[in-house]
Parts: structure tokens; sequence; C-alpha cells
């Protein structure tokens, strides 16, 4: 059996980050959460839930809450009536922008049509702020 240098102790240690990484970002929803409160700079949850075609208020609610518990979104409660409540990236959650749009560029090259046009470049916000590449 040949060996596999990826599965030293020491390749193995290097992957814990990938693992929690994972268990972050986990949640089916996570990652277009992330990409609207950084594109829009600040979401309110009714815009969220209407962005997100298909996805659940309680689902919205709780994936939200894991993003703000794992450091990548701030949460604001204004006290009005009725309540509004705004998410934000923290500073965590704007270090995370480049890879998000590596993620978009790569998604772009390898998972859409040919003759796909981004709507949001050449005329739109262009890439997600802090991330000019």
């Amino acid at each position: 059996m040949a060996d596999n240098k990826f599965q030293t102790p020491e390749a193995l240690a290097r992957c814990l980050p990938m693992s929690r990484l994972q268990a972050v970002l986990s949640g089916k929803w996570k990652i277009l959460i992330l990409w609207y409160v950084a594109f829009y700079r600040v979401q309110r949850f009714g815009a969220l839930l209407r962005r997100l075609d298909g996805i659940t208020q309680s689902t919205l609610t709780r994936q939200l809450r894991e993003l703000e518990a794992d450091g990548f979104l701030h949460r604001e409660v204004y006290p009005e009536v009725p309540p509004r409540v705004e998410y934000t990236l923290t500073a965590m959650g704007e270090s995370f922008l480049p890879v998000l749009n590596h993620m978009l560029l790569w998604s772009e090259t390898h998972l859409c049509p040919p003759d796909y046009v981004n709507p949001y470049q050449d005329g739109g916000r262009g890439p997600l702020p802090g991330t000019e590449a």
C-alpha cells in the first residue's frame, strides 16, 4: 500500500481549521446570507427572508444566530415598534470577503453557462467591497 502524505498526524492537524470552517459554514443558506449582508452592507431580517427564496423564517433565524455566535455577523436591535433588526459583518466577517469573492469568481467560471453575464459587473456594483482583485 502506498504511503499517503495526507494521512500523517501533521497533515491531519492542519486539516482541523478546515473542519472548523466546514462546521461554521455548513448551513445551506449561510454563504448566501453572508453574500447578501456583504453586498448590501446592512440587511434587515425581512429583506433577507425575501431575497432567500425558499428559506423558512425559523431556518433564517437559526442560521443568522449561528453566524452571529461564530463571529461573522453583528446583530443590532433598535427599540422601535415594530422592532427593527439589522445585520452587518463583523471585522471577522469582513476578513472573509476575499474568500466569498473568489468563490463567486470560481462559480462563474466553472458552474455557469459560457454566455453568463454577471449583472453586478460593468455598470453594477462590481466585486464585493474590500475584495478588488
